[in-house]
């Protein structure tokens, strides 16, 4: 399995010089490319487009200061978010035409595996040109962690605060799990996940709590600074606060994701995981057509994380090798865990309430349908090899799962 290890860099004014030069040129190139592309120029594949890279060097020398590698995979991120693109446009969806890349973003730079060299503590990144052609000596950064083996890749980045980090890529086997079990993961709003196993034994894991008083935060910051005069002092200090602020929210925001998802896959004893694959943008969509709340729908949509939660499941699921299986879950919502029947059942309303006389089920929302997503996979399950009854008890269980209390 593919990991990555993200480090701190220590580097000089010299050397950040040297990064911010070559990574303005690589983004400058992308912006360049991409402002053929929207003039109507069609695009031919980054084969194509690395034939021009001599004539970009004669019509811009500053170029050959620049690693060649670093060039050439501009071309390779420009073919990717091309073929993205086409795929999209195929399918019907958003097309989502590459965009320019902003003055104030750090331009990723890729070194490939061969190219760069860790001695010790220190990462030497080569630079463009060679003898006295060479316009900056290669970089020497000081990594604060140990760097993993047999990297295969290296992305230099920067954050907000202006610190600079080397993520390395590598390889970790996968582990076998014997467990066995089947653990359904609803995701919602009154808490991150609700689960129910096989015995239907419920579990709650709460989200994080600290997003509205970020958003007080940020809101007052933003209200000030747009009283100021744009590019004063005051202006360009709040704007900085703003950075740090978001930062410090984005950061506890992860630290809450990574500790839920790392209690879910390593605490829990179930061997395959069943979440739904019900999108979060149609959920907060729809709810926006029917009350038109576009303020808390905002609040919402970018609070909630569910994409970069679900990712971080994958991926520890491999690790301790479990299984996750991510499934359909239209309707599990709407329908009533007990008789099967469905009945609208808006964002707002947390209990569900079976309304006919000969099932009158009545409990929390988000238990109702992780209920359902069990049942949905236990019924496209393929026979079990133990015991016949099995899965006929376990769904007397779960017929009578509002009996367990919470835990």
């Amino acid at each position: 399995m593919l990991l990555c290890k993200k480090v701190r860099l220590e580097v000089s004014a010299h050397d950040a010089a040297t990064l911010e030069f070559m990574q303005g040129k690589c983004r400058g190139l992308y912006n360049w490319l991409v402002m053929k592309l929207r003039s109507g120029e069609k695009w031919q594949g980054w084969k194509a487009a690395k034939k021009i890279l001599q004539q970009s060097r004669v019509h811009d020398p500053e170029l050959n200061a620049v690693y060649g590698k670093l060039l050439q995979d501009v071309y390779f991120r420009l073919d990717a978010s091309m073929q993205a693109f086409f795929r999209r446009v195929k399918a019907g969806e958003k097309p989502g035409f590459p965009r320019v890349r902003p003055r104030h973003c750090f331009f990723t730079l890729c070194y490939p595996a061969m190219y760069i060299a860790v001695e010790g503590n220190k990462l030497r990144l080569p630079t463009g040109g060679k003898g006295k052609n060479k316009r900056f000596p290669d970089i020497i950064a000081i990594l604060t962690e140990e760097a993993p083996v047999d990297y295969k890749e290296v992305a230099i980045s920067r954050d907000s605060f202006g610190r600079y980090f080397a993520s390395f890529s590598y390889d970790v086997p996968e582990q076998a799990c014997d467990q066995e079990g089947v653990l359904a993961v609803d995701l919602g709003i009154k808490t991150l996940a609700t689960e129910v196993n096989e015995q239907g034994r419920f579990y709650h894991i709460g989200g994080f709590k600290g997003g509205r008083w970020y958003n007080r935060q940020l809101d007052k910051i933003r209200s000030k600074r747009d009283r100021c005069k744009k590019g004063s002092k005051r202006y360009r200090r709040l704007s900085q606060t703003y950075q740090r602020v978001s930062q410090k929210k984005r950061n506890k925001q992860k630290d809450c994701l990574h500790k839920a998802s790392h209690l879910i896959v390593s605490k829990v004893v179930e061997r395959t995981l069943v979440i739904g694959d019900l999108s979060q943008r149609q959920m907060v969509m729809k709810k926006r057509e029917e009350h038109k709340n576009r303020s808390r729908n905002r609040a919402v949509f970018n609070d909630w994380l569910l994409y970069t939660f679900v990712q971080m499941l994958v991926y520890k699921c491999t690790l301790s090798g479990k299984e996750l299986v991510i499934l359909d879950e239209r309707n599990t919502s709407k329908m009533c865990s007990g008789c099967g029947r469905l009945q609208a059942m808006p964002l707002w309303k947390r209990t569900y309430r079976c309304p006919h006389e000969e099932c009158r089920l009545e409990m929390d929302h988000d238990e109702n349908s992780a209920i359902n997503i069990l049942k949905r996979f236990l019924a496209r399950r393929g026979p079990h090899t133990g015991d016949p009854v099995r899965r006929a008890d376990v769904f007397t269980a779960i017929e009578h799962v509002n009996t367990f209390e919470p835990v």
